[in-house]
């Protein structure tokens, strides 16, 4: 069955970097666009950025550009999230998401606490 993990989530002080990983199985990785959501607690989830198939392509939510970096690795089924120049506003549990057409799937998430 398909499966998503996420991993890299923890405590860091403003301005810090965190690096998420999401290590996909169960279905053809390749072949699916891969996005970073995030959620806090009584708020939408919202998306936070997209990597086509082949990592030829990404997209950004406003809110996050020019501090994180979305990239995948096919041959280790994994997409990560690279984040730089972390915010308290940034806190929240962070979620990989693979879609296909209509088929989708979704990770557990990992949560991002960024505090002094």
């Amino acid at each position: 069955q398909a499966q998503l993990v996420e991993s890299g989530g923890g405590l860091v002080q403003p301005g810090g970097s965190l690096r998420l990983s999401c290590v996909a199985s169960g279905f053809i990785f390749s072949s699916y666009i891969m996005r970073w959501y995030r959620q806090v607690p009584g708020k939408e989830r919202e998306l936070v950025a997209t990597i086509s198939g082949t990592g030829d392509y990404s997209n950004y939510a406003d809110f996050v550009k020019g501090r994180f970096t979305i990239s995948r690795d096919n041959v280790k089924n994994t997409v990560y999230l690279q984040m730089h120049n972390l915010k308290p506003e940034d806190t929240a549990v962070y979620f990989c998401n693979a879609l296909l057409g209509l088929l989708g799937y979704w990770g557990q998430g990992t949560q991002v606490t960024v505090s002094s």
